[in-house]
């Protein structure tokens, strides 16, 4: 069995920053692309920004120039540093992964951290 723990949200002003955390755990082979979606009430999750295991980003245009993914491959981890936070960016982050484990790949998603940028 394999999970993702999402870390790092919180309340924040307009224009400030957080960063994001998720670390994945249990068997694990391998695991290729890693991304963060968003969900706000009442709206679809969204991607919002991916990272290959080869370090290949791309970005939602929402929040390009503003975020940055970054992973670490030993630890199994990515990151999501969020500056110039704008009241609009106030979601339910989550973090996703296809992981290679025991029995084939698992598509498996993290439980979600709130973000809400208010003054």
């Amino acid at each position: 069995q394999v999970q993702l723990v999402e870390s790092g949200g919180g309340l924040v002003q307009p224009g400030g920053s957080l960063r994001l955390s998720c670390a994945a755990s249990g068997i694990i082979f391998s695991i290729n692309t890693m991304a963060w979606y968003r969900q706000s009430p009442g709206k679809r999750r969204e991607l919002v920004a991916a990272i290959t295991n080869t370090g290949t980003t791309n970005y939602a245009d929402a929040v390009k120039g503003r975020f940055t993914i970054s992973r670490d491959n030993a630890k199994n981890t990515v990151y999501l540093q969020m500056n110039s936070l704008k009241p609009e960016d106030t979601a339910v982050y989550y973090c996703h992964a296809p992981i290679l484990t025991t029995g084939g790949i698992t598509g498996a998603w993290g439980q979600g951290t709130q973000v809400t940028v208010s003054s």
